[in-house]
C-alpha cells in the first residue's frame, strides 16, 4: 500500500507567515463615513434640526470632520453629508456652527407658524427638511407638499420645493432668512 504525503505539493504550500509579513489594514472610508454621520433612533423623532445633531459629525472636532468627509469623498465621488458640510468644505460657509444657526433660525419662524412641520428623515446625513401641510391635499391637491430645506447650491442656504403632484419642480432659490420670511405669503398661499 502507498500513502501519498503530498510532497509534491511542497512548492505550493505558503510558507508561515513572519511579523514582516502581518497584512496591513486601512481604515475603510465608506464604513467609517457611514457611522459618522450615522444618527440614533431616538433622533428620527426630533421636531427641529437641534434635536436632529446627534451623529459624530455634529459633535467632533469641525477639523476631524472636515479631514474626514474630504478623504471620503475623494475615494468615493459625492458621498451623503449635511448641506453645511459641503458648503464649509467648498468654502462658501465658514464653520458648522454658521450653518446651525441657519438651520435654527429657520426653525424659530416656521416653528411658530401654523401649518408647518419639521420632517426629520431627510437623505444620509441631511438635516431635515420643513414642510407646509396644508399646501398638500387642499383646494389645488398637490399630493407633495411646498417644502423648505437647506442647500449648498447657493450662498442663501434655503431653496423652496413648490407643492405639486408629478415630476418635481426645480427648488427656488431663496435669499436667506430675510427673503424667506419676506415671501412667506406667497409660500403659504399654495393650499
Amino acid at each position: 500500500m502507498t500513502v501519498d504525503t503530498g510532497q509534491e505539493l511542497g512548492g505550493t504550500i505558503p510558507r508561515a507567515r513572519v511579523e514582516d509579513d502581518a497584512p496591513r489594514l486601512e481604515p475603510m472610508l465608506d464604513l467609517e463615513w457611514s457611522r459618522a454621520i450615522d444618527l440614533p433612533q431616538t433622533a428620527l423623532a426630533a421636531a427641529t434640526p437641534a434635536e436632529l445633531r446627534r451623529a459624530w459629525v455634529h459633535r467632533a472636532p469641525e477639523d476631524r470632520v472636515l479631514a474626514l468627509f474630504r478623504a471620503s469623498a475623494g475615494m468615493a465621488g459625492q458621498i451623503p453629508a449635511p448641506w453645511w458640510l459641503r458648503a464649509v468644505a467648498d468654502g462658501t460657509l465658514d464653520s458648522r456652527e454658521q450653518g446651525f444657526r441657519v438651520e435654527d433660525r429657520i426653525a424659530q419662524l416656521l416653528g411658530r407658524r401654523p401649518g408647518w412641520e419639521f420632517v426629520p428623515w431627510a437623505a444620509d446625513g441631511e438635516s431635515g427638511y420643513w414642510e407646509f401641510m396644508p399646501s398638500e391635499r387642499g383646494k389645488s391637491g398637490h399630493a407633495i407638499p411646498t417644502t423648505v430645506m437647506n442647500t449648498d447650491r447657493h450662498t442663501g442656504w434655503i431653496d423652496v420645493l413648490p407643492a405639486h403632484t408629478g415630476a418635481t419642480p426645480d427648488p427656488i432659490a431663496i435669499a436667506g432668512l430675510a427673503g424667506l420670511r419676506s415671501r412667506l405669503g406667497e409660500i403659504e398661499a399654495v393650499r
